[in-house]
């Protein structure tokens, strides 16, 4: 019989080429560090998944208008079905906007009846209001 080189890999076969059996007969991980960073990846790569679908707002023409004007919103995911609503928030109230014309980029919306000064434009996503980083004076 010729002589073969031994392996080592036991019962655990695959295990034991990932790990490292003590002297307790206990397995430790060569690369712990490897799996925390593969799981930070995975979580950070769900995160970017799940976000691409959020609606956002990334400008707004014009930026200033009066009661009743058209004011176009432009962003991403606009579309009817994630954004049910559209409305001017100040730091008490959310004043509802009526929606003209909307679609993935743009969506065209009449000022709300309210006060001068200004306001944060904020979309409805489900059930949630997502203020966003866009602001519309009125005049």
């Amino acid at each position: 019989m010729a002589n073969s080189p031994s392996t080592r890999l036991g019962h655990c076969g695959l295990l034991a080429l990932l790990d490292t059996v003590d002297r307790e007969g206990r397995y430790r991980s060569k690369n712990r560090q490897w799996m925390f960073v593969l799981l930070a990846a995975e979580v950070l790569l769900a995160a970017l998944v799940f976000a691409q679908g959020a609606p956002r707002v990334t400008g707004v023409m014009p930026s200033s208008g009066k009661v009743n004007d058209s004011v176009t919103l432009m962003g991403e995911n606009l579309g009817k079905d994630s954004v049910s609503a559209v409305f001017l928030s100040d730091d008490k109230d959310d004043y509802k906007a009526t929606v003209v014309d909307q679609s993935a980029a743009k969506i065209v919306m009449k000022v709300p009846q309210v006060k001068p000064g200004n306001y944060n434009v904020s979309v409805q996503a489900a059930d949630k209001i997502l203020i966003m980083p866009v602001r519309f004076t009125v005049q």
